[in-house]
């Protein structure tokens, strides 16, 4: 009798497992092509096994509790194991916020003293064209909201826009470039979608073009779209060379729907470009560009349309000390909020590093730090606003090592103007940060 027993047992599991097993390969084919075989093997394998302890549990009497507490016990288990499934819903864990502020404390981006082009696209008419661009070709550039904030859409193959400039050649011998892009090209778009920043002058169109494709590939376990950087340069000489970043150097700063922060420095004949403060090419030996361009080339879904804000063009930062010396005071304007608030961006610390370099180095100074508003708002609010902001730098400061003994916090609101509230270029210099020698 247990003989039979145990016999109708295993026929019971085998015809329970063939059925299900059957089902999956039916209703999950798609799935395991794109894991492969060896997904596909392991998945019927735990098929099996769960189906035959399920059998047995319930031939032998055994409780459900066990069985809740068998699977809470599986869900423990390490979501990047070879025997894991990734399933179409799976999300990539998000980027740690620490991890992008590390990037930017190591980074060696020294941003622009002098803004001469300035567009927080703030304040523009919803649907129309930049007022600040120039619309060279392509499909389509307008302003649209994003998220409750104006942003630039660049869409299509090859739509072009450039600064409106009185100047035809702009560019001086030393300056920074930096804006920001949206990251959401995802998984399933073409992988030569990207984001291209052009460096030319009147005799020479193309004498820097790097291709940022900041795509995020929702499922890891799956081929795909995939982040990579490729760019091309001219060299004093007029030869062409080119090449690619490695992409793993950029993925891991890819997250989906969020804002990459890319900056450019050309200093005499050397170009660097950075993404969220890491940089991703350094070229020692390159032509003078004199103009710029920013370029969409994408074939993808409405929904993964590049978009672009803080768009800024400054002339060669002066090393701190020399400032410092001339002036008496270092008056910056890298360090930058969010919009309305007293929260530090993640960029601003390659400026506050930089400032807390110079305090160490010299361990008697002793700075005010003063927060200054535009004309933008009242004074209600900008006067609790600047003190907020000053205290936010100096915390930052201290958090790097500064005594706060050797600190002073002062808010000015927008009382100390530096230049007319009336274009944007003016008010980018009005909202500033200075740290004044005591």
């Amino acid at each position: 009798m247990f003989i039979k027993f145990k016999v109708m047992r295993r026929i019971l599991v085998f015809i329970i497992s063939a059925l299900l097993v059957s089902c999956f390969d039916a209703n999950g084919q798609n799935l395991l092509e794109r894991l492969g075989q060896r997904a596909k093997n392991a998945v019927e394998n735990k098929l099996g096994e769960k189906v035959e302890q399920g059998v047995n549990d319930a031939l032998d009497g055994k409780n459900s509790k066990k069985k809740k507490k068998k699977k809470a016990d599986e869900q423990t288990a390490d979501p990047f194991s070879q025997d894991a499934v990734a399933m179409p819903d799976a999300k990539v864990p998000a980027q740690p916020k620490k991890q992008v502020e590390t990037s930017y404390a190591k980074t060696d981006y020294v941003p622009g003293d002098e803004i001469f082009f300035d567009d927080p696209v703030e304040g523009e008419k919803v649907g129309e064209f930049p007022s600040h661009w120039d619309f060279v070709s392509g499909e389509e550039c307008e302003i649209i909201t994003l998220n409750g904030e104006q942003v630039i859409k660049l869409s299509g193959w090859y739509s072009i826009i450039s600064p409106l400039m009185k100047e035809a050649d702009y560019l001086p011998e030393d300056f920074t470039i930096e804006f920001d892009v949206w990251s959401n090209n995802r998984h399933g778009s073409s992988n030569n979608d990207h984001i291209d920043l052009l460096l030319g002058s009147a005799e020479t169109e193309e004498i820097v073009v790097v291709n940022l494709n900041p795509a995020f590939n929702e499922n890891p376990a799956e081929e795909g779209a995939q982040s990579d950087i490729s760019y091309s340069f001219r060299s004093p000489a007029g030869d062409i060379r080119g090449g690619s970043a490695k992409g793993e150097s950029l993925t891991p700063l890819i997250q989906p729907d969020s804002w990459l922060h890319v900056a450019a420095s050309f200093n005499k004949r050397a170009f660097k470009y950075y993404v969220n403060g890491v940089r991703m090419i350094n070229l020692p030996n390159v032509m003078r560009p004199t103009r710029m361009a920013l370029r969409s080339v994408s074939n993808c879904e409405e929904k993964d349309r590049f978009y672009l804000k803080n768009i800024r063009m400054a002339k060669g930062a002066v090393p701190l000390y020399d400032r410092l010396m001339s002036e008496g005071k270092i008056v910056t304007y890298a360090i930058t909020f969010e919009t309305g608030k007293a929260d530090l961006k993640p960029e601003s610390m390659v400026e506050i590093n930089r400032v807390a370099k110079l305090m160490k180095e010299n361990p008697g100074l002793e700075f005010e730090v003063q927060g200054h508003c535009d004309a933008t708002g009242s004074d209600k609010v900008n006067d609790p606003l600047s003190q907020k902001r000053a205290e936010a730098i100096v915390a930052a400061l201290v958090e790097e090592g500064i005594a706060e003994a050797r600190l002073t916090a002062v808010g000015k609101g927008s009382h100390q103007p530096i230049a007319s509230n009336s274009t944007d270029e003016g008010r980018a210099k009005n909202r500033r940060v200075e740290f004044i020698k005591k």
